[in-house]
């Protein structure tokens, strides 16, 4: 283990020297990790980002991790799903904790609650940065969330726009993210009920989450004529994106997921309702973990592109839902 300097955190700070992003809500604790990943690579832009699933975090892994480097480089080292870390693995991560090394900033994504909770006090004792990412499970919690994100971007929206916004696209946070960039992007002045009403209404939900279905289930020329159909309706590149993500990280959890567990109780350990534990069991056919790695990685490309990364947004969905759904077929 490398020599550690003990360094106290300092709330708030993005580059303290551990961050706990406690929650179930994927595009919070996805923020969470971009805003250190962000705020170290302003520091220094050669900083190097290891991200790990908590199966690639072995004894001994973190020690590896964090040990001096020839050229004293600063590190982000992301562990996702810590509550599922191994014993022994957890030991390690104990230990690091009394003293984080230097340079290098050590991020935590805890699911909370029972499971795991060892790691998430020694962490809190440890005086780690917390980041809640809880799932917003009330109407009010994610008009909230959009009136948020429209401040941010340094826009207003009329109280009627954002409940028309959570009225049309439902419950996940990343397709309301992108719907308030793209009013952003394309609506000048206040954005108002007929605005939201004339852009998702009734479709955007229907026509990206139909698409990943199909996508998720390998059945790749209804995926591609459901993503034609609604990119020619103007639904917007990022809320396919978003839904695509969505259905193959749900496919991911139920793959890892403890085996006869009752219904309910797999529910609450997943964060999904039940009736969508359903319909992810029988997307499940097909997929294996290295499927689910390649189709995650599939989509993490094509979000770039269509948030400016590429020159052909359409192009790089479509290569993303037939990665997808080639997926589906890997097991």
């Amino acid at each position: 283990m490398a020599a550690r300097t003990s360094r106290k955190s300092v709330s708030g700070d993005p580059l303290a020297p551990v961050t706990l992003a406690v929650g179930q809500e994927d595009l919070l604790l996805d923020r969470a990790v971009r805003e250190v990943v962000d705020a170290a690579r302003a520091a220094d832009a050669d900083t190097d980002v290891r991200e790990l699933a908590s199966p690639d975090l072995r004894p001994g892994t973190l020690a590896e991790l964090t040990s001096p480097s020839l050229f004293a480089e600063r590190k982000v080292v992301v562990v996702r799903d810590a509550q599922d870390l191994a014993a022994d693995t957890v030991k390690d991560v104990k230990e690091y904790l009394k003293a984080p090394a230097e340079e290098i900033t050590l991020v935590l994504l805890h699911a909370g609650g029972a499971r795991g909770k060892g790691l998430l006090d020694a962490a809190r004792k440890a005086g780690a940065r917390e980041v809640a990412c809880p799932k917003m499970t009330k109407p009010a919690d994610r008009q909230a969330f959009v009136r948020g994100e429209f401040r941010a971007f340094g826009r207003s929206a009329t109280p009627e726009a954002c409940q028309a916004l959570v009225d049309a696209l439902g419950s996940d946070l990343r397709e309301l993210a992108g719907a308030c960039s793209q009013l952003v992007a394309d609506i000048e002045g206040t954005i108002d009920e007929a605005v939201v009403a004339r852009y998702y209404s009734g479709r955007a939900e229907a026509s990206s989450f139909t698409i990943a279905d199909r996508a998720v289930e390998g059945r790749l020329p209804e995926a591609l004529e459901a993503l034609r159909w609604s990119l020619s309706t103007g639904v917007a590149p990022v809320l396919v994106v978003s839904a695509l993500a969505q259905g193959v990280r749900a496919i991911g959890k139920l793959l890892d997921a403890p085996r006869g567990m009752r219904p309910g109780d797999l529910a609450r350990e997943l964060g999904m309702p039940p009736w969508k534990i359903d319909r992810v069991r029988q997307q499940l056919r097909g997929w294996s973990a290295d499927g689910v790695a390649v189709a995650l990685r599939a989509v993490a490309e094509a979000d770039g592109a269509v948030k400016g990364g590429g020159d052909d947004p359409e192009y790089a969905l479509e290569k993303a839902v037939m990665a997808v759904a080639r997926a589906a077929r890997s097991r």
